[in-house]
């Protein structure tokens, strides 16, 4: 197999701290790149840096909320300062929100579309500025199938996720000509605490994996939830040397959930 290109390259994830994020975090790590990982959860994103140190990773952790655009381009200057060229950029970091629209108040749904859209523009931005005279860089964000299937109670969430989705792949047109690559990963239902936050009782997951009816919700064709690993692999290819003439595009990791690829 040919080599993914990954090893010594610095890579910069957003929402690291756990879940998908985590998952990302170490899986580029396995690859040999050098990786820093950003979350709002100084403890938590700490300790999965110890964890991956401790295992002979090159991976540090900093304190960032992707929703200011001054401290996540600080971030990124002290990173180029301290390990050189961030090569890869993988936006993670996300809120959910299950309200139907009429119950959303003004407060919530700024919540969401600050963290799960500004926050990739911010990151993106930031990025894109300092890629684009190196004419070189590789850019994912993880958006979700919820970007293009209507969902009951979820429509602050979808609403962001498919404009970080859209924007990210406007992102790749303007960057294309610089050799810099923008692409989606768009998981289903992973086994995150995201997910299992919405979860009441031990039958949840399987009904998940059936579906809803009075919800129209189809099921997932492959009969499991995702793990983190899965959305993680889905982001390693596209950020990788094996996905070298992928721009713009979004890959689906959901199982078959939203019936289309």
């Amino acid at each position: 197999m040919r080599d993914s290109g990954l090893s010594g390259k610095l890579a910069v994830v957003t929402g690291a701290a756990r879940g998908i994020g985590a998952a990302v975090v170490a899986a580029l790590a396995a690859e040999g790149a050098s990786v820093v990982g950003l979350d709002i959860d100084g403890a938590g994103v700490a300790a999965v840096a110890d964890r991956l140190t401790a295992g002979g990773a090159r991976v540090r952790a900093a304190t960032v909320d992707v929703r200011d655009a001054e401290a996540v381009a600080a971030a990124v200057a002290g990173i180029e300062d301290d390990w050189g060229a961030i090569e890869v950029g993988v936006n993670v970091a996300g809120v959910l929100s299950t309200t139907t629209v009429v119950d959303t108040d003004d407060a919530a749904w700024q919540r969401v579309f600050d963290v799960n859209t500004t926050g990739v523009f911010n990151l993106s931005r930031s990025l894109a500025r300092r890629m684009m005279p190196r004419r070189r860089g590789v850019l994912v964000t993880v958006g979700s199938n919820a970007a293009g299937v209507p969902r009951h109670g979820m429509a602050a969430y979808a609403a962001s996720k498919a404009a970080a989705t859209l924007f990210t792949r406007c992102l790749g047109l303007e960057l294309a000509g610089f050799g810099i690559r923008c692409n989606v990963v768009a998981p289903g239902s992973t086994r995150t605490p995201m997910q299992q936050s919405m979860w009441r009782d031990p039958t949840d997951e399987a009904g998940v994996i059936a579906g809803s009816l009075a919800l129209f919700k189809p099921g997932i064709p492959l009969r499991r939830l995702a793990e983190p690993e899965d959305i993680a692999d889905a982001v390693v290819f596209l950020a990788s040397d094996r996905a070298r003439h992928i721009t713009m595009a979004e890959l689906c990791v959901d199982g078959g959930a939203s019936l289309h690829g």
